[in-house]
């Protein structure tokens, strides 16, 4: 049964099983395990960002393209449900209607971004890939009359997904089953739902076809697979799952906006996450995502831990002060490369081999 959820694409590793488990059993789990809202938060994000990073490996790692649009696909999914949820109110017609109008439109434009550059070579595609997706940023910006502009949207979500809604009185482990839980349980699902259906696609004769174009596209070719045809799929695919992505963000966070969806620094992170995580590997993603986001979130406070413990030592507590969290996570993921230059997932099934 297990082998038939994964699509036989098993982790390969005793050490890779063990740490996969542990991310899933607390996701499940995390408002009981972590009780707290930057907890809940951090949990939310990840499972959302798992779903974004794998759908972009899908196109990086098993099809070897490179594209900087991906946060564009993920804005289009975030703001169509946000127009959706903002316009004809908090209701679930309106979330069905707005993140199925995301995903068509997202498909739309990869599908455009596809047929016109696909056939020229990567470094001129990842250029027109930048170029779009830099212009649909400033677009979003600019069009404060629909999308808010720089201060994006606000709106709600139906009564359920509501923290004031309560599904029971009693509280079940100290935690209190509200509408905020129930959310974060529909994210989970939902993220989890995304990458399985993901996790068939790259198993699948269209996936192990699209690694045989990312190996040797000219042997492809002449074999007679169409090699445009494969790479504009793959292209697609992947812009439909980041704009569901970003419908669960909008979801979560009831607001959208360019800096939550659409900064070039949102695109740099997925590249990360992707490397340290391992590329062509989906299960890299949720490696590469927990590690970066819970590096992102938690390293700070760390450092301020290890800033009042070294107090004593001028140079090393200069050294760990918390606003210098961004050397050392750089540092952190120049040695991740190094000590991984197959990403994690990549690193653990070498050594299991």
């Amino acid at each position: 049964m297990l082998t038939r959820l994964l699509s036989g694409d098993m982790p390969r590793s005793g050490l890779l099983t063990v740490l996969l488990l542990g991310i899933l059993v607390s996701l499940a789990f995390a408002p009981f395990l972590f009780p707290g809202t930057k907890s809940l938060e951090t949990a939310a994000k990840i499972c959302i960002f798992i779903v974004l990073v794998a759908s972009y490996d899908l196109l990086l790692g098993y099809a070897g393209i490179v594209s900087f649009a991906h946060t564009m696909f993920f804005g289009i999914g975030a703001y169509g449900t946000a127009l959706a949820l903002s316009t004809t109110g908090p209701t679930y017609s309106s979330m069905i209607w707005g993140t199925a109008a995301g995903a068509i439109v997202a498909g739309i434009f990869a599908l455009a971004i596809g047929l016109f550059s696909l056939r020229v070579k990567a470094i001129f595609f990842a250029m027109v890939t930048l170029a779009v997706a830099s212009a649909f940023a400033v677009l979003m910006s600019q069009l404060s009359w629909l999308t808010g502009g720089e201060d994006g949207l606000n709106y709600g979500v139906p009564r359920e997904f509501k923290p004031a809604f309560k599904l029971i009185d009693e509280k079940i482990l100290d935690v209190r089953i509200n509408g905020k839980l129930l959310l974060y349980y529909f994210v989970f699902f939902a993220s989890a739902a995304l990458f399985l259906i993901m996790l068939r696609i790259v198993n699948s004769p269209f996936g192990r076809t699209l690694k045989a174009v990312r190996d040797n596209a000219f042997r492809a070719e002449a074999i007679g697979y169409k090699v445009v045809w494969y790479r504009t799929t793959a292209t697609v695919l992947s812009a439909v799952m980041a704009a569901l992505a970003g419908s669960l963000l909008a979801i979560w966070l009831r607001y959208t906006g360019p800096a939550t969806t659409l900064s070039m620094e949102i695109m740099i992170d997925i590249l990360l996450m992707v490397v340290i995580g391992g590329m062509g590997t989906l299960y890299g993603a949720v490696v590469g995502a927990t590690i970066f986001i819970l590096a992102q979130t938690y390293l700070q406070n760390l450092m301020g831990l290890a800033e009042t413990a070294t107090s004593s030592i001028p140079i090393v507590s200069t050294l760990v002060a918390p606003e210098r969290w961004l050397l050392w996570l750089g540092v952190l993921f120049i040695l991740s490369v190094y000590f991984f230059p197959s990403g994690i997932v990549g690193r653990l099934r070498e050594g299991r081999a």
